[in-house]
């Protein structure tokens, strides 16, 4: 049985100011993430569309639109995507999930989901790879990053507020295991230590993907 998507987006919902005071313009105290988010710029170049899948208030939308890609986001919570749209007018986004994407069969040209998935428990990571898999072109690429550990943490606060909700974390050989049996190739995995007095003391991890060719 998974975490409920109510309960997530009420969460979100009822944090969403301060959410987005605290993880606007993140990436830009943090190396790997721009790294990555580079290197999947460049190798998107100039195909379309890219869904940031879990965008929260956009910070990740906007690095990689400032980059050149044509990029749009989705997220349960009214609330976060009301402070992402107030933040980068001119950009589409919208209400959903990651694992019933409203999208369809090989549309998309890349996706990223930058921590999307901590909420979620293995069954519901698995179901989220094969949505983004399904939504794919043939060679679409998907950036993905977590929480690397082994367990379950039930936080009962954050930035003031009081909320209930399990943050889960996966090491990083079921992420790549899900992700190949999800059809995926090409699957690479980068870890890093974390940024000390930037981020909770996790270790990161970040997964490139792509849908083969001659996939649909």
């Amino acid at each position: 049985m998974g975490q409920d998507l109510s309960k997530i987006k009420r969460v979100y919902d009822r944090i969403a100011v301060e959410y987005a005071q605290a993880f606007t313009g993140e990436h830009e105290k943090k190396p790997k993430d721009r790294e990555v988010l580079q290197r999947f710029s460049r190798e998107i170049g100039k195909r379309k569309p890219v869904w940031d899948l879990g965008c929260g208030p956009g910070q990740t939308v906007r690095y990689l639109k400032d980059m050149g890609v044509e990029i749009s986001g989705l997220d349960l919570s009214e609330k976060l995507l009301d402070q992402a749209k107030a933040a980068n007018p001119g950009v589409t986004f919208r209400k959903g999930n990651i694992l019933e994407l409203d999208l369809s069969d090989a549309s998309v040209a890349g996706a990223v989901a930058f921590y999307a998935i901590v909420h979620f428990t293995r069954e519901q990571v698995k179901k989220a790879f094969c949505e983004v898999f399904r939504v794919l072109q043939p060679k679409g690429l998907f950036l993905l990053t977590y929480h690397i550990g082994d367990r379950t943490i039930p936080v009962e606060e954050f930035q003031g507020r009081k909320i209930s909700i399990d943050f889960f974390f996966f090491p990083s050989e079921f992420i790549s295991r899900c992700l190949r049996e999800g059809g995926f190739e090409g699957v690479e995995i980068i870890e890093r230590e974390p940024y000390p007095d930037i981020e909770y003391e996790s270790r990161r991890g970040y997964a490139f993907a792509r849908k083969p060719p001659g996939r649909h």
